[in-house]
């Protein structure tokens, strides 16, 4: 019996999906639970897929740990904990060559490509939907550059550490980034709260529905009549 898991390396905590997935086994959960935080103790911090191969008639079971999904291990990479909910008006991290080859590396054996360089331009693909930057590019650009061969000699080499001076300008590019990513934000926040003020105070302004109103015309023509209704009561 293959039971297969998406757990917290080295922090999973029991809940009813474990229950619901070990209960027909039998098998002892805080044995599975102990046994899965040891197997994935060096993938801490990051989700980690796991599969329990599950002997039911001895009541005994094996852990079997795979590599984190590329947007775990990419997160872990930037320092980042998650990635950018509208990639195409923010960026959640600035990425070298080297951190993708990194990745891409760590990745490699779970991953079905056929040598490292489509691996590298997988891992840049994901940076697409995480929102982000690889040496200050859209991650687009870089799959172009990655085909046209422009980081054949780092893909080949494994390059994976990437020189201080490189990640200075890199951050550097980043943070300007940044500051201009929130100066958009509290642009489109102030814009919002005032567009919600002023629908709130045209709502104040505006009569009940239902309710009558009395123009000035209607007014004074009520109030001429009623004087000349007392008269006629006079005579």
């Amino acid at each position: 019996m293959i039971i297969k898991l998406l757990v917290e390396g080295g922090e999973m905590k029991p809940g009813p999906t474990l229950s619901q997935k070990l209960g027909p086994a039998g098998i002892n959960m805080n044995q599975v639970l102990q046994k899965i935080n040891e197997s994935t103790e060096s993938f801490k911090g990051l989700k980690v897929p796991v599969e329990l191969d599950v002997d039911v008639g001895t009541k005994t079971f094996e852990v079997k740990v795979f590599s984190p999904p590329v947007s775990e291990l990419l997160k872990r990479e930037l320092k980042i904990e998650k990635g950018s909910g509208t990639q195409k008006k923010q960026f959640a991290g600035n990425a070298s060559i080297e951190q993708i080859i990194s990745v891409a590396k760590t990745k490699f054996s779970n991953m079905l490509c056929k040598d490292l360089k489509s691996a590298v331009k997988t891992v840049a693909g994901t940076c697409v939907s995480l929102g982000v930057l690889i040496e200050n590019k859209s991650p687009i650009e870089v799959e172009q550059e990655i085909d046209e061969g422009k980081y054949n000699k780092e893909i080949k080499e494994e390059k994976t550490k990437t020189s201080e001076e490189k990640k200075k300008q890199l951050d550097a590019y980043f943070s300007e980034i940044k500051s201009q990513q929130d100066r958009v934000l509290k642009q489109e926040q102030a814009a919002k709260e005032a567009a919600a003020a002023a629908a709130q105070a045209a709502a104040t302004t505006t009569p009940a529905a239902g309710a009558t109103t009395t123009t000035p015309t209607a007014a004074t023509a009520t109030a001429t009549k009623a004087p000349a209704k007392a008269d006629a009561k006079k005579k």
